[in-house]
């Protein structure tokens, strides 16, 4: 079959690949019909998580139709439209039973690399590294999908495939972030990044009652489209004083709840955004946290901050001083996508979460690399690239 694979930093090439094979009672085998682009696919295109392959296929977000089911699945068969977590869980662990579903027991398959860097590994996900497990990933013609019973999930007739798509891990993500993070009817709410999750966050914490949202990013395009189908404000960083604004349009108190949805390569105007780059590209630290410091320091006194940009280990200057005496709460997490993807299925059936904006480009999974170019130098105006194998 044919797939998208990484063959080196900034190197992807449609190859052909073994089709995938049932290996456990519990899998199934999906015919992939979408496929998207991811920010923290960047990530692994720019060698920034150094367990990749060449070879590996990329891709974790997807619908598809079943093909092929084990003996021990009971809840899909052959031609039904699903809808796949990103992240692969067992659902029988105690992460499981908590339903944190992203730090399973049993979904990493290699679990060594992340367990010497974190302490503990994490679940798996497929098409993220072999930090991750290894797995194939859902830029391909098929792909197979283990404990298919738990994280993948039928689609309403009424909802279609490019709708449904995003649930796999941006609107799974963003939701996560506004719920983990406490968002509460009557909060104020700063989410950095205007991207496909920062968007979904946003979504989710009006959803959840806020009182305002406010959207940070420099992208005049994406903001346009945070105030046009999410109903949030926005804040040009390149324009404007991010903190002194957060301030006058909180009567000088901070957002109850901040949320970064920029990650490990996150940019900003400032000395402090050289600085990380420097560093970063000398291996001196693996991550950009810039927008993390600016949620920490812009954020309420006693308030949240969540992270769910992708971060991979260590950052130099972490405001942790301010952390402690603001007494802010600090979360962060990969998505727990069983545990919200049957209701956003609900909400995106009843017409309360849209996402096919967000789909800004629609090609054959053969122009893969051209995608991502688009996605990652963020011409023509791309939000996201969704792929058709």
């Amino acid at each position: 079959m044919k797939a998208l694979t990484w063959q080196g930093v900034n190197k992807l090439s449609v190859e052909d690949v073994p089709d995938p094979q049932l290996i456990n009672s519990r899998d199934i085998i999906v015919k992939v019909r979408k496929t998207v682009t991811c920010g923290s696919d960047l990530h692994l295109l720019g060698g920034y998580i150094p367990f990749m392959k060449k070879g590996d296929v990329l891709g974790h977000e997807f619908v598809g139709e079943v093909v092929e089911v084990g003996p021990e699945v009971r809840n899909h068969t052959v031609g039904d439209r699903v809808v796949v977590s990103s992240f692969i869980a067992c659902g029988k662990c105690w992460y499981c039973s908590q339903e944190l579903f992203s730090l399973c027991d049993n979904g990493n398959t290699n679990p060594a690399i992340t367990e010497e860097l974190w302490g503990y590994a994490p679940g798996g996900c497929f098409g993220y590294s072999h930090a991750m497990g290894g797995n194939a990933g859902s830029h391909a013609e098929y792909i197979r999908v283990p404990f298919a019973d738990v994280g993948a999930f039928s689609i309403p007739d009424d909802v279609s495939d490019l709708r449904a798509l995003f649930a796999s891990d941006s609107a799974s993500t963003g939701w996560m972030g506004a719920d983990l993070g406490g968002v509460r009817p009557g909060d104020v709410v700063a989410v950095w990044g205007a991207g496909a999750v920062g968007q979904m966050a946003a979504r989710a914490a009006v959803l959840l009652g806020a009182e305002r949202v406010v959207v940070v990013d420099r992208y005049e395009y994406r903001l346009e489209a945070v105030r046009r189908h999410v109903g949030a404000e926005t804040l040009n960083y390149e324009k404007t004083d991010v903190g002194g604004e957060l301030r006058e349009r909180t009567g000088g108190r901070g957002p109850d709840v901040c949320i970064e949805a920029v990650g490990m390569e996150a940019h900003s105007t400032g000395p402090d955004y050289a600085y990380d780059q420097v560093k970063q590209q000398l291996r001196l630290q693996t991550d950009r946290p810039t927008a993390v410091r600016q949620a920490v320091h812009h954020c309420r006194k006693g308030g949240s901050v969540f992270v769910l940009g992708v971060f991979a280990g260590v950052v130099d200057k972490f405001p942790l001083g301010a952390m402690m005496n603001k007494g802010l709460t600090m979360r962060g997490a990969q998505m727990h996508g069983q545990r919200y993807i049957p209701m956003l299925l609900e909400r995106m059936r009843t017409g309360e979460l849209v996402t096919e904006h967000l789909a800004t480009h629609t090609m054959p999974l053969t122009d893969g690399p051209k995608g991502y170019e688009l996605f990652k130098e963020k011409e023509d105006d791309c939000v996201r690239a969704v792929f058709e194998p």
